[in-house]
């Protein structure tokens, strides 16, 4: 693949291995990692993809910060990624924050869950509360960094496209759900 040219239908996005750059994948790991393409764009993950919105009350919001190789790199999200076949957003959610950022996923009560749904393709966003404290470890190649961000400072970052549309109707109701967990 020229990795000047997107990646079609099955192609990985990751661009070859260099010499001297292990972190870099090597391709595809499983059928899901694939881009699928129609009248409403190109998008990562045959069966749909998701990631972790993982809020700590002391801590603040877990952002990834993209590899520069991956689609948007450079910019700020979520840990996640392509779902394998059959897998629910939710268990896929967690498998990819848990193999991308070392999150513990019995630490976690799901608040909520967001779709975004072209028809042919869809992204869920699962959102989770710290049940304990824990610390993020970057632990596979897709990230840069690892940072929690205070809920107010979360705009502040250079964030994927598809992140920064959807973070404003996250927030509130993330402001809820943690309004409506406290009095629980």
């Amino acid at each position: 693949m020229d990795s000047t040219a997107a990646p079609q239908v099955g192609e990985s996005p990751f661009a070859p291995l260099l010499p001297g750059d292990p972190r870099r994948p090597l391709g595809p790991r499983d059928p899901g990692d694939a881009w699928v393409n129609g009248d409403r764009g190109r998008f990562w993950g045959r069966f749909g993809s998701a990631g972790l919105l993982v809020h700590d009350p002391a801590k603040g919001v877990l952002l990834q910060h993209r590899a520069l190789w991956s689609h948007q790199g450079g910019t700020w999200g979520l840990p996640g990624g392509a779902l394998h076949q059959g897998e629910e957003a939710i268990h896929g959610a967690l498998r990819e924050a848990h193999e991308e950022a070392a999150v513990p996923p019995g630490n976690l009560q799901v608040l909520f869950t967001s779709v975004f749904d072209v028809g042919y393709w869809s992204y869920t966003t699962v959102v989770a509360l710290a049940l304990q404290p824990f610390e993020a470890a970057i632990s596979d190649a897709e990230s840069i960094e690892l940072q929690w961000v205070g809920i107010d400072g979360v705009g502040g970052k250079e964030l994927h496209p598809g992140f920064a549309a959807a973070w404003p109707g996250l927030r509130s109701r993330l402001t809820e759900a943690r309004g409506i967990a406290g009095r629980l």
